[in-house]
C-alpha cells in the first residue's frame, strides 16, 4: 500500500477546494421460506453510506477521486463492513492518462454475468448477484491510439472475496470461512498481478481484448473444519485469463458477446455469455419503451464447473416509463437447460421528488438440484425493499 501514501498526505490539504456527493441507503429483507440452518434469520435490516470526493487541477489535468464505503447490518457480523472503493489520483495527457491508488475498474457488456471483468474482487456480502466490487490497489497506463486504447495494468496486492458470515443468508452450506484461506503463491495477497486491455470501435461495432495474469477473484473451495463444524474455506490459483467482449448494433438490435479461456484452476476451460437485446421505442403509443434480453451462458466443465451457469438460457424484460420519476422495471428468468432449475429475478425502481428513490427486487430460486452450485441458496427468495436519499 506504500503507493497510497502520496495520495493519502495530498488529501487533507484539497478536501475544502473540491465536490461532494453522497449518498444513504435504508435496506430491508424479507426471507419467504425457513432457511436451511437455525442460525439464519427471515428477516433482516441494515444501512449503507457511500460518499465521493473529487478534485481536480492544473487545468483539469490532474484529478483525485475518494469513495469511503460503510455497511451496518442487522444480522451479519461478516455484512457489517467498511471499504475504500476508490482512492484515485489521475494525470490526462492529450493522448495518455496515468492513474495510480485504489480504483474499480469494469469490464463487461452482458447482462447475466460478466466473465470478462477480473480486475476487482467481488463483494459478495452486498448482493448474490456480485455487482458490488472491493476497491483495487493499481497503477493504470492508458494510451490512446488509432488503432485502438490500450490500458495497462500493474495490480500489486490481492484482495480476498468477502462472504456472509454464518448468521447471514444468501451464503453456501457449510459457510466460507475466509479466515483460512489459502494461496498458490508463496507471496499469498503480496503477489504482483499484471493485465493488458485493447479496445476499439470499429463502426457498429466494439471490440474488447484482454489479459489477466495473477491471482484468480474467483477462489476453489475446500472442505476443512472449524470448532469441529465442517466450513468451506477459499483456495487462491495463480491463473491466466484471455477475455474477449464484442458489442454490435446491426438495425434495431444490440449483439453482446463475452468469452473467456482459463487456466491454472485445473484443466484450463472455455466460457461464454452472448445474446442480443432489441428495443420496443413508445410501445402502446406512449412514452414508455419495453427492451427484450435474451443471452445464452456457457461453460465446458459442464457439471463439474464451480458456477450455476454452464448451460442456461437468461430471457428478460426491460420495461422504461421515460417518465420524470424514472420508473424502470426488469423482469427475468435464468433457466438451466439440463434440469428444471430456475432463478426467477423482479428489480423496479422510482425517485421520489429529488433527493430520494425508492427500489424493489425479488428473488426466488426453484427445484435447484442439491448437486447444483447454487443450492446453498435455494430455500433464500427474498423481497427486497430499499430507499437510498442522495445528497
Amino acid at each position: 500500500m506504500r503507493q497510497l501514501l502520496p495520495l493519502l498526505l495530498a488529501l487533507p490539504l484539497s478536501l475544502s477546494a473540491g465536490e461532494w456527493s453522497s449518498e444513504i441507503t435504508f435496506e430491508g429483507r424479507l426471507f419467504t421460506e425457513e432457511a436451511l440452518s437455525d442460525a439464519q434469520s427471515d428477516s433482516n435490516l441494515s444501512v449503507a453510506f457511500e460518499t465521493e470526493f473529487y478534485h481536480d487541477w492544473d487545468d483539469g489535468k490532474q484529478s483525485i477521486t475518494f469513495t469511503p464505503f460503510i455497511r451496518w447490518d442487522q444480522q451479519d457480523e461478516a455484512r457489517s463492513h467498511t471499504d475504500i472503493r476508490e482512492l484515485m489520483w489521475l494525470y490526462a495527457a492529450e493522448e495518455w492518462e496515468l492513474q495510480a491508488g485504489l480504483g474499480r475498474v469494469f469490464w463487461g457488456i452482458t447482462e447475466a454475468i460478466h466473465l470478462v471483468d477480473i480486475i476487482n474482487q467481488t463483494d459478495l456480502v452486498e448482493s448474490p448477484d456480485g455487482e458490488q466490487k472491493l476497491g483495487q490497489p493499481m497503477v493504470k497506463l492508458s494510451l490512446e491510439r488509432e488503432i485502438g486504447i490500450f490500458d495497462l495494468f500493474i495490480l500489486p496486492g490481492f484482495r480476498e472475496r468477502t462472504f456472509p458470515g454464518e448468521d447471514g443468508r444468501l451464503r453456501s452450506h457449510p459457510h466460507v470461512d475466509g479466515d483460512q484461506a489459502n494461496y498458490e503463491s508463496s507471496d499469498e495477497a503480496r503477489h504482483i498481478d499484471l493485465a493488458l486491455r485493447w479496445s476499439h470501435s470499429l463502426g457498429d461495432w466494439e471490440v474488447g481484448l484482454s489479459h489477466f495474469y495473477g491471482t484468480s477473484r474467483d477462489p476453489r473451495f475446500q472442505l476443512a473444519t472449524d470448532n469441529s463444524q465442517p466450513v468451506l474455506t477459499p483456495y487462491y490459483d495463480l491463473i491466466h485469463q484471455t477475455g474477449l467482449d464484442i458489442q454490435a448494433t446491426l438495425g434495431d438490435l444490440l449483439w453482446k458477446l463475452e468469452a473467456i479461456s482459463r487456466r491454472g484452476q485445473g484443466e484450463q476451460y472455455i466460457a461464454a455469455a452472448g445474446g442480443f437485446e432489441g428495443t420496443l421505442v413508445g410501445i402502446f403509443d406512449s412514452n414508455a419503451d419495453l427492451g427484450l434480453i435474451a443471452e445464452y451462458l456457457y461453460d465446458d466443465r459442464n457439471k463439474e464447473a464451480p458456477t450455476p451457469f454452464q448451460n442456461d438460457l437468461f430471457l428478460a424484460l426491460r420495461w422504461t416509463a421515460n417518465d420524470e420519476q424514472s420508473l424502470e422495471i426488469l423482469g427475468g428468468v435464468i433457466l438451466d437447460l439440463d434440469s428444471d432449475a430456475r432463478v426467477l429475478n423482479l428489480e423496479a425502481s422510482r425517485r421520489l421528488g429529488e433527493d430520494w428513490k425508492a427500489s424493489l427486487q425479488g428473488r426466488f430460486w426453484q427445484q435447484i438440484p442439491i448437486s447444483d452450485a447454487g443450492y446453498g441458496m435455494s430455500r433464500d427468495d427474498y423481497i427486497e425493499v430499499t430507499l437510498r436519499r442522495y445528497f
